[in-house]
């Protein structure tokens, strides 16, 4: 048996991967040792629901599990969160966005590589099978090259975990994922509920819709000879959840981790720079950093 835990469970993550294990044989191989949340009511919840163990504290498993899942709904507590159980290597899934702060994303990943950590995560909408075959149009230039594109995702500007970072990778992951990891910069205009970001690339550029807690995802991509486009919706049954669980499974079962710790953290360093462009009404250069 591969024992976890899984830490910050007051997102929905931890309902959807508690039930993959009670309920599908491939994952029957893995046990939930405990669970954490800042939030009581979230636990009380899912250990009625689940029968797992409240822990008493983050770091009550350190040294004694196989892997930790890492699902806080505030960016700023995943560092801490994993600290203690970094020094024993076990892999992790770090759920979005891995760290608010650029400086706690550098420490992180310098952390995580100097002891070992294989690590998996950040936004699920990465997987969605529409974003991979744009990317795959891209790679291939199916239909000539690509000249530009644009992408919708919800956001969520007023919550009290971490405003604007909370919700925001969702739609910078799809950009990424499809189009190129680091753009060369960003520029963004907030108009009431909405935000409009313009992702800067070399040869060009992505346009892109944040609507308030409006949950409608687009994706497209304008080619020489023409365009692509698709919708598609997000819920407890998308595909998405799964894929993303599958691959800490294969980290669990001593698989090597898919993105480089530079390229995992590239999301921190993009969404800081919407920040600044939010505030400043400047295109904002994504900072460039070394591990």
């Amino acid at each position: 048996m591969k024992k976890i835990v899984i830490l910050g469970c007051e997102n929905s993550h931890a309902d959807t991967f508690l039930a993959f294990i009670r309920d599908v044989e491939e994952f029957k191989n893995i046990e939930v040792l405990g669970i954490y949340s800042d939030e009581s009511d979230a636990t009380e919840r899912l250990s009625k629901e689940f029968g797992v163990k409240i822990m008493s504290s983050y770091d009550e498993f350190a040294g004694q599990v196989d892997g930790v899942i890492i699902t806080a709904r505030h960016g700023d507590n995943h560092y801490k969160y994993a600290k203690p159980y970094i020094k024993y290597g076990v892999p992790m899934f770090i759920d979005k966005p891995v760290t608010v702060t650029e400086e706690d994303a550098i420490n992180f990943m310098r952390e995580c590589r100097d002891n070992g950590v294989r690590l998996t995560g950040g936004s699920s909408l990465k997987h969605v099978e529409e974003v991979q075959q744009l990317k795959k149009d891209v790679l291939n230039n199916v239909g000539g090259k690509t000249i530009g594109g644009f992408m919708r995702a919800p956001i969520s500007l007023d919550n009290e975990y971490g405003g604007f970072f909370f919700y925001s990778e969702h739609l910078s992951a799809m950009v990424t994922e499809a189009f190129g990891t680091y753009p060369k910069s960003v520029k963004a205009i907030r108009n009431g509920d909405v935000v409009n970001v313009s992702f800067i690339y070399d040869n060009y550029v992505i346009n892109s819709v944040y609507a308030e807690l409006n949950y409608y995802y687009y994706v497209s991509r304008q080619s020489e000879e023409g365009f692509t486009q698709a919708t598609f919706p997000i819920d407890e049954t998308s595909k998405c959840f799964y894929v993303e669980f599958s691959e800490f499974v294969r980290l669990l079962n001593g698989g090597e981790q898919k993105y480089s710790y530079k390229d995992f953290i590239s999301p921190v360093f993009i969404l800081n720079a919407i920040y600044r462009s939010l505030n400043s009404g400047n295109e904002e250069i994504i900072k460039d950093y070394e591990l």
